[in-house]
């Protein structure tokens, strides 16, 4: 117990140092709110509250997209499904035999804008107490948020009656217009459904970005027409695989909640899944990934399951423009992802081809530029954007010039060193999408999975601070929540900054615990990336975040997500009493 209460004393006099004392709940935090939190939202006091009628419906203007009308017939069921009442009772108005809410008319004014990358996602919002409700976007897109919107201000009543907030005003658009999740099924292959339902939620803490990050040396779970057998060889089983149909089944669903799904196929590194339909294209394949434990420099890959692809070998480049034009064929969205990222010196050093081309001069950088050339511009052609992880450019011991990347065609995605690596791309030129492990990596904090491992077996401690994982401790959602995508940046450096992305990066991490390893700490990205994580005077707003966060959870659980939960229901049931400083 000493220690514990040593450790919060040191955690109550950080949290004095670092910021001012928390001044109780702001205005804008209502009985009932909307998570992400609106860039504005007011409400009329007395604050009100008015029925929905039974023969409520969703009223679209003429001329509606198949997605707008789809979204108002799902968020019409979702209003009269949904059996959501609050934690904490709402203390609002409820006038008896006064007027119902009979319908919300839904008004976009560009009906045909495209679902791609810096859309116009704005929307406002109005509810009268005269029971008149309307939404007004620029585009689908930002209708869909404000549906959202609308479902999160209803509940039910002490009776069962499904009611709505009335006298609000919502006025509201993102900060960032890249707000994304990132989830691997090549370490772990996932139904269809869990990534439906994964979609599902991003979009209502409007997330509109999919980064689905299909392949990797564990295992090629997509089935492409130009090369079925990278597939029939490197997927876990024939179950676990997805088809061409599953791809369309997977993006038209993201379409239709307004998200994008970015595919990334990881190459030249995590490619030992390859090497079972071509073993020529593949360097150290089938060899133990770290042949001298106590030297981390021998290493052939940064994890089990070595192999990277030969970009001596001509089959290489054969294999990867039939990967690219069957991908982009089966992904509409503008930007694909090429990987790039740990390139391990090691792999390479052992294939003979290279240790030839190495004799005669040849460096493992030069290999890489060789590789990229080729690569770049062919997804170019395809009317792509490039997105790289940031190796490509800031690895130490393998990168590229970036004369071979033009900033004009390619996105670079920040993974290491916090803030500082984000500087550096943006310094070079790059947009930048940030996914810092320090703050974004869903999956750190619960150790290594590599076996037979003796840096546990310590009686006298916990092993360290990290708990074995590379990335530990374990991100709490304060922890997202709290970070600045753009800390350190100037001005203009932070305008070439388009958002973030959490990863949930699948070791350890299947179908049983998705939903908890994802929600709600995703959320808490939501939410910065949206409206930021400061108040109007600049002060990061944690405080007030928790219980909206605890009531968005509580939600959430009832729409079928297996949020994991961030307090006791105590807790929430009595406001500030588990806060860290009165």
């Amino acid at each position: 117990m000493a220690a514990k209460e040593a450790f919060l004393a040191v955690v109550l006099l950080l949290s004095l140092l670092s910021s001012p004392l928390p001044s109780g709940a702001q205005a804008s935090v209502f009985p009932v709110n909307v998570w992400p939190k609106p860039t504005s939202m007011s409400w009329a006091e007395p604050l009100a509250a008015i029925p929905v009628s039974a023969s409520f419906r969703i009223v679209g203007t003429s001329g509606n997209s198949p997605y707008l009308v789809s979204a108002t017939q799902r968020y019409t069921a979702l209003l009269f499904a949904e059996r959501y009442r609050p934690i904490v009772r709402p203390a609002v108005n409820v006038t008896a035999g006064g007027p119902a809410l009979q319908s919300l008319t839904v008004s976009v004014s560009d009906l045909s804008a495209p679902l791609q990358d810096g859309v116009d996602e704005s929307y406002e919002l109005e509810i009268l107490p005269t029971g008149v409700a309307t939404i007004t976007a620029a585009t689908v897109w930002g209708a869909m948020h404000g549906l959202e919107s609308f479902s999160q201000l209803a509940w039910r009543g002490r009776q069962g009656e499904l009611l709505v907030a009335a006298g609000v005003r919502v006025e509201d658009k993102p900060l960032y217009q890249h707000r994304g999740l990132m989830l691997d099924t090549g370490r772990t292959y996932f139904p269809v459904v869990d990534i439906l339902r994964t979609i599902d939620t991003m979009a209502a803490n409007k997330m509109n970005v999919f980064h689905w990050h299909i392949t990797d040396s564990q295992s090629f779970p997509i089935e492409l027409p130009s090369e079925p057998m990278l597939a029939e060889m490197g997927a876990y089983g024939e179950d676990m695989r997805y088809t061409v149909k599953d791809v369309q089944r997977i993006v038209e669903f993201a379409m239709s909640r307004g998200v994008r799904v970015v595919p990334e196929i990881d190459a030249p590194g995590h490619t030992a899944s390859w090497a079972g339909a071509y073993p020529e294209a593949v360097s150290c394949a089938g060899k133990f990934w770290l042949p001298d434990a106590s030297d981390w420099g021998s290493r052939l890959a940064a994890e089990p399951g070595s192999g990277q692809l030969n970009p001596l070998e001509p089959k290489t480049y054969e294999v990867v423009a039939n990967i690219i034009n069957d991908i982009t064929s089966m992904f509409p969205e503008g930007l694909y992802h090429a990987g790039a990222d740990e390139v391990t010196p090691g792999c390479w050093e052992t294939d003979p081809s290279i240790q030839a081309d190495m004799e005669k001069g040849g460096t493992l950088s030069q290999l890489l530029e060789r590789y990229v050339r080729a690569v770049h511009p062919h997804v170019v052609s395809k009317n792509r954007t490039v997105v790289f992880w940031e190796d490509v450019l800031l690895d130490v011991e393998v990168n590229v010039s970036s004369s071979v990347i033009p900033p004009a065609t390619t996105i670079l995605q920040t993974w290491n060193n916090g803030a500082n690596n984000t500087k550096l791309i943006v310094q070079a030129g790059y947009r930048a999408i940030v996914s810092s492990a320090s703050f974004y990596y869903l999956d750190c904090g619960h150790g290594d999975f590599v076996g037979n491992n003796s840096v546990y077996d310590d009686q006298r401690s916990d092993y360290k601070t990290d708990g074995g994982s590379w990335c530990g401790p374990f991100k709490t959602w304060q922890r997202v929540y709290d970070y600045d995508i753009a800390y350190g940046l100037t001005a203009e450096e932070a305008k070439l900054v388009i958002g973030g992305e959490v990863a949930l990066w699948t070791e350890q991490a299947d179908s049983t615990v998705l939903d908890a390893r994802i929600w709600p700490r995703a959320s808490a990205m939501a939410e910065a990336l949206w409206s930021g994580n400061r108040d109007a005077s600049g002060r990061k707003r944690y405080a007030e975040a928790t219980d909206r966060l605890n009531d968005w959870r509580h939600r959430m659980v009832g729409r079928g997500i297996r949020a994991e939960p961030i307090q006791p229901l105590w807790c929430r049931t009595r406001p500030g009493m588990c806060d860290l400083v009165r």
